[in-house]
């Protein structure tokens, strides 16, 4: 019997020595999202969401997703990133002209979306390099704004830039949201692009309806999202780059996902964002990372090692790809960006 390799095992190799020119990469890509999108016509999208409530944890492979994106060194995201250090989709289609732009787009959105006035206290989930913690911090100064990150280096980021700010209303708190808990409640309830990491969901809302004030509190969440199918991101998948490298233990939600888990919180409003707007992001984020290729070296060398170094920078550069090409797809109608506003039991 003729043992025959796994598909990664001819491709990889090639994409870590950058020996793939970006138009055949992208042709690549979109092949590989054109069979994603046939296996998921065939899904058991009910035994999914059943599969999910049963999971042990909320959350799976936290670990990894530290090494894989937030223990990173931030000089290496402020080479790629806005200004805002937002590493989650931006909103162009309102007319923005600059990345920078684009996230302040998205950030005002939240604001609006969630009707958020000065002096409510704030929770931001996932809080990342603080770009919607600081937002808030600074346009609320009558605001007491909390983030929780699963990162001590982001902590110190957020807490450095809240210091170079003069801003005295911001504290970051660090933990493992498997575990971490708290007896406080919040007039509003952030969580963007966080929920992508989680898996329990039914476990996750019933820990989060807690923190959230009766009856005046609000949960907004941010996610990407298929339009029809939710889906695992599996290393053991013949086609599991992404999986294995970037988004271990991840999830795809599906863009009504969570009217499926409203046990202890109800659905008060949703919308959904076309996908190019996230296609967009990670267009430039790629340009900026190309841009600045010899200031990132040397942070990839004392993050991966002299000989992994370059193997990563194009690790890194196949990743801005997929996600703008994912999100591109069918005019970024395939792939989407929803928000959902909730409200506690």
């Amino acid at each position: 019997m003729v043992n025959i390799p796994p598909l990664s095992a001819i491709y990889e190799p090639a994409l870590d020595q950058g020996l793939v020119p970006d138009f055949l990469l992208r042709r690549g890509i979109r092949y590989l999202l054109s069979r994603r999108i046939s296996q998921l016509a065939s899904a058991d999208k009910t035994g999914y969401i059943k599969g999910l409530k049963a999971r042990e944890d909320i959350a799976e492979h936290t670990k990894e997703a530290n090494e894989q994106h937030y223990e990173i060194p931030t000089e290496f995201f402020k080479l790629s990133l806005g200004e805002r250090m937002k590493y989650s989709c931006c909103l162009f289609e309102g007319g923005a002209k600059t990345l920078e732009d684009a996230e302040v787009a998205m950030l005002t959105l939240y604001v609006e979306r969630t009707e958020l006035k000065d002096g409510m206290s704030v929770l931001d989930l996932g809080c990342g390099w603080g770009s919607l913690s600081l937002f808030l911090a600074e346009r609320f100064p009558n605001s007491k704004i909390t983030g929780l990150s699963n990162s001590s280096s982001q902590r110190q980021y957020i807490m450095a830039r809240a210091e170079e700010l003069g801003l005295s209303n911001i504290e970051i708190l660090t933990g493992d949201i498997n575990v971490f808990e708290m007896d406080r409640t919040f007039d509003r309830v952030f969580s963007i692009e966080m929920f992508e990491h989680m898996k329990n969901y039914s476990a996750l809302f019933t820990k989060l309806s807690k923190w959230i004030v009766p009856d005046t509190g609000r949960l907004f969440v941010h996610v990407f999202a298929h339009k029809t199918t939710p889906y695992d991101f599996k290393t053991e998948d013949d086609n599991s780059w992404m999986a294995k490298y970037f988004f271990t233990g991840g999830t795809m939600p599906c863009e009504d996902l969570f009217l499926w888990f409203q046990q202890n919180v109800e659905v008060l409003d949703r919308w959904t964002i076309n996908g190019q707007n996230y296609g967009q992001t990670s267009e430039e984020w790629l340009k900026r990372l190309d841009a600045n290729k010899q200031k990132a070296m040397p942070i990839l060398v004392k993050t991966y090692g002299e000989e992994a170094a370059k193997m990563w920078y194009h690790r890194w550069r196949v990743f801005y790809l997929s996600v703008a090409e994912l999100f591109n797809y069918q005019r970024g109608e395939e792939w989407v960006v929803v928000h959902y506003l909730f409200k506690r039991r």
